[in-house]
């Protein structure tokens, strides 16, 4: 579908020179003006070539950024995630001290025998060994 608009055009003193329906260009003219013709658009770099130029060899050793992916802990509690099925988790069973996150899982978690529990316990490191 070709798009329309009502055009008038006028001489700089004010006389209207003619008027009708004008066919509205589909071309963006910022593209032109960002890129004019003969130039290059936008090229991707290499990660050298970024890590040159943020010089990241300058940065003090125990800041984090990009490079560098030892941080401090979190200021953020952590997520509690459900043990059995890995949604987000409001509950937990205090019996084995699984979290689960809706009733079916805990009918689950309530027939799990002991080794399973410890199991799921150790993946979370919240295992309590019971002798």
């Amino acid at each position: 579908m070709e798009k329309k608009s009502w055009a008038v055009a006028v001489r700089g003193h004010g006389e209207v020179i003619g008027a009708g329906w004008r066919r509205k260009s589909f071309k963006r003219i910022q593209i032109y003006e960002k890129y004019p013709k003969g130039q290059p658009r936008g090229r991707w770099k290499h990660l050298k070539q970024i890590l040159q130029a943020e010089n990241y060899q300058n940065f003090p050793t125990d800041e984090p950024n990009y490079v560098n992916i030892e941080s401090p802990p979190s200021m953020h509690p952590p997520l509690r995630i459900c043990d059995i099925t890995g949604f987000e988790a409001p509950y937990h069973d205090p019996r084995t001290n699984l979290r689960y996150a809706n009733t079916d899982v805990f009918k689950l978690v309530r027939s799990l025998p002991n080794d399973h529990v410890q199991r799921y316990l150790a993946l979370r490191n919240a295992a309590v060994t019971l002798k």
